[in-house]
């Protein structure tokens, strides 16, 4: 269990990084687009071979579409609740922070539910799936923080938010070590799945369009650069 709680806080302390340099000083808004850009790159990437695929090769496509709705449908739901009852929802500087705190826990406890139960099977810590959440909570974690002391919240608040985003993430990780031995190829597949459709829901709704109207054209080519690298990482073993 020591080493699951290890390498779940490794790979969630990103987001406390992301959220102390989002909050220490006000990003220039091509700077961030750019970021936001290169995190959708690497999430697609983790969408496409670290969820979806993985998830079909151990559960079958079948539970990884049951979980992908499930994840679509929590982080619309979710996000839809926050707008209603704080106004976040709107466009603006708050509303993407919201969204990108939010899509990081919705995707973030699957995954690092997914990095335990590997550890306890025997299959030892996924590299490719440890690097890619690393690189792309950084992103998520920036933008968002940078996007919430700019609507007027303190940093303090701010780092604090993501203090908690990781201790819950960190657990997730314990929590998949714990349940491993019940946890079937379909449970797994299942959890993948939710990670991908809580990540394209979010990715669709907030990230790429904030990165697209803050960075302008070049939000492309950092999209394909982060993808890139995301990509190479997961074939690390």
């Amino acid at each position: 269990m020591a080493s699951a709680l290890g390498w779940g806080a490794l790979a969630a302390s990103s987001l406390v990084i992301g959220g102390v340099l989002g909050a220490a000083r006000p990003w220039p808004g091509r700077l961030i687009g750019l970021v936001l850009a290169f995190g959708a790159g690497a999430l697609i990437s983790a969408v496409s071979f670290d969820l979806a695929a993985e998830g079909a090769k151990v559960g079958g496509p079948g539970t990884v579409a049951i979980g992908l709705a499930a994840g679509a449908l929590t982080y619309f739901g979710c996000d839809a609740l926050l707008e209603a009852r704080t106004g976040s929802g709107a466009p603006g500087e708050a509303g993407a922070g919201v969204a990108l705190a939010l899509g990081a826990l919705l995707d973030g406890i699957p995954e690092q539910l997914v990095l335990g139960i590997g550890i306890a099977a025997g299959e030892g810590v996924g590299v490719g799936l440890l690097v890619a959440i690393f690189v792309s909570n950084l992103p998520e974690s920036i933008g968002a923080s940078n996007d919430l002391v700019a609507a007027g919240h303190s940093p303090r608040a701010v780092r604090r938010l993501w203090f908690v985003v990781a201790v819950v993430c960190t657990l997730a990780t314990v929590v998949g070590f714990v349940i491993a031995d019940s946890a079937s190829g379909d449970v797994r597949a299942g959890i993948d799945g939710f990670a991908a459709g809580a990540l394209l829901v979010m990715l669709i709704d907030s990230m790429i369009p904030e990165g697209a109207r803050k960075a302008k054209r070049p939000a492309g080519l950092a999209t394909v650069l982060g993808f890139a690298v995301a990509a190479a990482l997961s074939s690390v073993s």
